[in-house]
């Protein structure tokens, strides 16, 4: 059973031209960068610096995986891209909500949240 799932995962990854498994290293491999970024940023964002570069850094690894799909897919159906804005979208504005969050905290409050 898990070679036919395989075998159609491959095919799938055939059809449109990427490897899902790379699809997936890239996706899983970018989320420590992203959390890395996302903690730079509130480390910058509460001592009053400039959190372009973290901000920029984060939004790259968020979309990274899909940014290969753009980049090197073919013939992806546009439910899948539909999908995948809605996605994008929910994800970031659940991000900003929480990183906003996490800035607005102050030291007192988060050594008490053990």
């Amino acid at each position: 059973m898990l070679e036919t799932i395989n075998d159609w995962i491959l095919a799938q990854g055939a059809q449109y031209g990427v490897n899902p498994y790379v699809f997936v290293t890239i996706y899983v491999g970018a989320i420590p960068f992203f959390l890395a970024s996302i903690a730079w940023l509130v480390k910058r964002a509460r001592a009053g610096r400039s959190t372009v570069l973290p901000t920029m850094l984060a939004g790259f690894f968020f979309v990274s995986a899909y940014l290969y799909l753009g980049i090197f897919g073919l013939d992806i159906p546009l439910w899948v891209w539909i999908f995948l804005a809605v996605l994008i979208a929910y994800g970031a504005y659940s991000t900003i909500r929480d990183t906003r969050r996490k800035i607005a905290k102050t030291p007192v409050e988060e050594s008490g949240d053990s």
